[in-house]
């Protein structure tokens, strides 16, 4: 037989091979969009008790993450939210908790694609942690099984804006008293730590965030616990309001702290 011949009789037996298997020959493109797709399908489903068991909190983190990339691609996922209702109305069983500022750009369903019944959520100016919130979320992680806490903080955040202005007004000067220890945290570094200087108002944010994330595991013994045991992850993040996008400041310092290692405070 004729090398032409030869390879003509292997093209045959591949063109069959596909004919019958259709994922013979697909490109890995065309898998990776179909999986894509698969997770975005899922992403819309109705969080259950069996879905919640099976999620991680490295899983839940991610989760978050691909909720916050299709909101940024526009790419939401679809969902029948009048059938969520229905679905969780004798139960609920999210996945994660958020504690975020009740700035109108920072909504964690929305910056995060979620649905009815998927995370909880605390709200409050400058994304404090308060012993209330902490109640709160031991109850959303001991209790409700949530396996993912996430303190979020956000660009051009009024209340940052406010303790670096030194605003006093009414019961909001106590609430920005407890920013304070974030703001007097960031360096010196010879530029204006006022309100008019954005670079700093950013940072003092991003403090904030990471020690808010310190004192939840700092006064919880119920929640510190939960992290030794795998159960929980606690981190914090950064939102740009400009932009939409989420970053993730996995504090590692903090979980190492939960896990008995000598730190230094900030």
């Amino acid at each position: 037989m004729s090398f032409t011949k030869l390879s003509l009789s292997a093209f045959a037996i591949f063109l069959s091979a596909c004919a019958s298997n259709p994922a013979v020959g697909r490109s890995e493109t065309a898998k990776g969009e179909a999986a894509k797709s698969d997770a975005v399908a899922v992403a819309g489903a109705p969080m259950t008790k069996e879905r919640q068991a099976k999620v991680t909190p490295s899983a839940a983190l991610q989760l978050l993450q691909d909720g916050n990339n299709r909101f940024l691609s526009g790419k939401m996922a679809k969902r029948d939210l009048r059938e969520q209702v229905k679905v969780t109305g004798h139960g609920q069983f999210p996945f994660a908790s958020v504690v975020s500022c009740i700035d109108s750009r920072a909504a964690p369903e929305v910056i995060f694609d979620q649905g009815v019944g998927d995370v909880f959520t605390a709200r409050v100016a400058g994304n404090v942690v308060t012993k209330d919130i902490l109640g709160s979320l031991e109850y959303a992680s001991k209790v409700a099984g949530s396996r993912l806490i996430v303190v979020v903080g956000h660009t051009h955040c009024g209340a940052i804006k406010g303790i670096c202005d030194n605003v006093k007004m009414g019961n909001l000067t106590d609430l920005l008293e407890k920013l304070r220890p974030a703001r007097d945290a960031v360096p010196a570094d010879g530029t204006p730590r006022n309100s008019q200087n954005h670079h700093f108002v950013d940072q003092v944010a991003e403090m904030n965030v990471q020690k808010q994330v310190r004192q939840l595991l700092d006064e919880s013994p119920i929640l510190r616990g939960l992290v030794n045991e795998g159960k929980l992850k606690v981190v914090g993040a950064m939102l740009d309001v400009e932009t939409g996008k989420v970053q993730f400041l996995e504090d590692h310092a903090a979980q190492d702290k939960v896990a008995g290692k000598d730190l230094l405070h900030l």
